[in-house]
């Protein structure tokens, strides 16, 4: 579905190379956005869910993944980025970013406040996007 909040969020990502979505859930939108700017793009979740074709899928958990020596081959990437995303899922997700030095954006259900450290931006759609992680 296409929404202004979507399409802010997908110009605002693709100036990345690469990015993996954090628990992408049943709204591929934003990833399949994604891929179809250039932006090669994965996505991970703790359950198994549908992803356009566009979209590389891998069953994981974040928690799991940032307790890993590495996290994993499918989080080195330049954004790690996640929508709506619950604050117990801020900090591992920041430390996935921290491990593989890439940037850390995210959303989160609108109610709840950011679990890091983070600045704010404002983007089309009324949407708040919080900035985590910025590479050096």
């Amino acid at each position: 579905m296409e929404t202004p909040r979507n399409t802010a969020l997908v110009a605002r990502f693709s100036a990345y190379e690469t990015a993996v979505e954090i628990g992408i859930g049943r709204r591929p939108e934003v990833a399949a956005g994604l891929a179809d700017a250039g932006t090669s793009v994965s996505a991970t979740d703790v359950a198994d869910v549908d992803v356009p074709a566009s979209v590389s899928f891998l069953r994981d958990d974040v928690v799991a993944a940032s307790e890993r020596d590495d996290p994993g081959e499918r989080y080195h990437v330049d954004l790690v980025y996640g929508l709506n995303l619950p604050p117990e899922l801020h900090r591992p997700a920041l430390e996935v970013a921290d491990a593989v030095d890439a940037d850390f954006l995210f959303t989160t259900l609108g109610y709840d406040s950011p679990a890091v450290p983070c600045e704010t931006e404002s983007l089309a759609g009324g949407e708040t996007l919080y900035v985590a992680r910025k590479r050096e």
